[in-house]
Formats: C-alpha cells, structure tokens, sequence
C-alpha cells in the first residue's frame, strides 16, 4: 500500500520477496516539501479550473477551514473526529456534485493542472509491475481524479488497484452525486473493503508494505487474515519545517516514523 509519499526510491533486492505493495493515496502528489492539503489535493486540481464556480471555490475553502483544525487536533479521541470527517466530505461531494461537472473534461483539468508524482516514481512503478507486486491505492480524495494523474504518468499498470470515492455520471455524463461506500481519513480499512473481490486476492498475501502520510493510514492493512509481515512507513509532507526539527517519538513496534498528524505510515 502506498501514501501519497512515494519519492523515495523502493529497491527490491534478492533477499526481499515481498508479495504485495499497498498504498494510500491521502495527502498530495507533489515534490518532497511542498505542503498542500491532504483531502483538498483532489479537490484543489477541481478548484483551480474553470469547472468550479468561484461560490463553490469559496465554500471548499471554508469547509477546510472548519474541518482541517479538526481532523489533526491532538487533543480528540478518533471516535469524535469520524462522525466530523463524514460530516466534512458528504458536504464536500455534495457541493462538487452541483458543479455539473463534465465526465469528458476529466483528463483536461489533470493536463492543466500543476499536480505531479513524487521523484522516482517511475522506478518505484515499474519495478512492482516487473515483478509482479500488487499495489493497492487506498484513497479518501477522488477515484476518477486519482486515476487520470496517474494513467497521464503511464504508470497505470495491471498491477495497480485504486479504491477511493468514485464520481457517479448520469447518461449526459454530468456529475449527479458520489458512488459509496464514503472513504474517508479515519475508515480506510477492511471496513470498506470487506466482501470485495481486491479484498479476497489480499487474503492470500503474507508481507505487506504499507506507505502513508497520515494517522488514518496506519490502519489500511487491518482486517487482512493471512498477514505474517508488515512493514510501516510514515512521511512527513504537512508542516515540514517544523515537525521535521522535533526528535521523532518512538515507533511501534512494527512500525518506522513517528505517531504524530501529518505523517505516513507503509505496509510490507
């Protein structure tokens, strides 16, 4: 499974024989550094084009404004931010859903957009696909969006699984509202996954390697039966500057990097 960190370089040696790549696809595609929103990444390459009216670019940013402080506050118990999470993107969709938007111009808005994968990438693709590592993209931002950055990357290999929230188009192919089930931060776990055909080809799978960004993501592998060996990765993408000077809290067990909002977490 993999965050939306993927700029570090993944080498498979000899002694690794890894069998199955997951990731999570939270925060932005973006170079090491540059601080964006992890929901709003999705959103924002929406927000910056010419689909979006300038109302509805004003109440993204307010929804943000609201729901952001909460979803990385320290201080609640993930009981009390899930609820505000689904709170957050039901209004989210419901807003995009009004902004008619067209099917066709999909792959236009990523062209035009400033959106990129992380440094090396391609190395980390192609090498999964040549030896034949399934990756599972677990994504809260949107399905068709995510899918289109990375078919224009020409890395949309058999290997690759998305699962994320899918726009749903009526016959027009006008946007009408957002497939379920809702994924969100804080339930991108077996809870949305369960009976689904991805989920059983994972009920075979022994190691995984887990990529993230975020508190949510630590939970991506949970639920999977067969699990012998899981490695955790965590990135720091929100806030660098400072997060990136504190002494890093001990890890897990299990797990590498630190337990604070903003990080990632990877499975093996």
């Amino acid at each position: 499974m993999l965050g939306s960190a993927c700029h570090r370089r993944l080498a498979f040696g000899k002694s690794w024989r890894w069998s199955h790549g997951r990731a999570a696809f939270g925060k932005p595609f973006s170079v090491s550094g540059l601080q964006r929103w992890r929901f709003v990444v999705f959103t924002d390459i929406l927000d910056n084009s010419r689909v979006i009216s300038e109302d509805g670019k004003k109440q993204l940013k307010d929804l943000l404004h609201h729901y952001y402080p909460i979803e990385i506050d320290p201080n609640r118990t993930l009981e009390e931010k899930r609820p505000l999470m689904v709170e957050w993107w039901t209004r989210a969709h419901e807003l995009l859903s009004q902004q008619k938007i067209q099917k066709g111009d999909i792959a236009q808005i990523v062209r035009e957009s400033e959106v990129m994968l992380r440094d090396g990438f391609n190395e980390m693709f192609d090498q999964l696909h040549k030896y034949n590592v399934p990756l599972f993209i677990f994504s809260a931002g949107v399905g068709d969006i995510l899918e289109e950055i990375i078919r224009q990357a020409n890395v949309f290999y058999s290997n690759v699984n998305v699962v994320s929230n899918y726009m749903d188009f009526d016959d027009n192919g006008v946007l009408r509202c957002f497939k379920g089930p809702l994924i969100h931060t804080y339930n991108k776990n077996n809870s949305v996954l369960q009976g689904t055909e991805y989920f059983q080809q994972l009920s075979t799978r022994t190691s995984i390697i887990l990529l993230g960004d975020s508190m949510g993501d630590l939970t991506m592998a949970d639920g999977v039966p067969s699990v012998e060996n899981i490695l955790k990765i965590g990135f720091l993408n929100d806030k660098v500057g400072v997060r990136s000077s504190r002494p890093a809290p001990r890890p897990a067990v299990g797990s590498l990097g630190g337990s604070t909002e903003g990080q990632a977490a990877t499975q093996v």
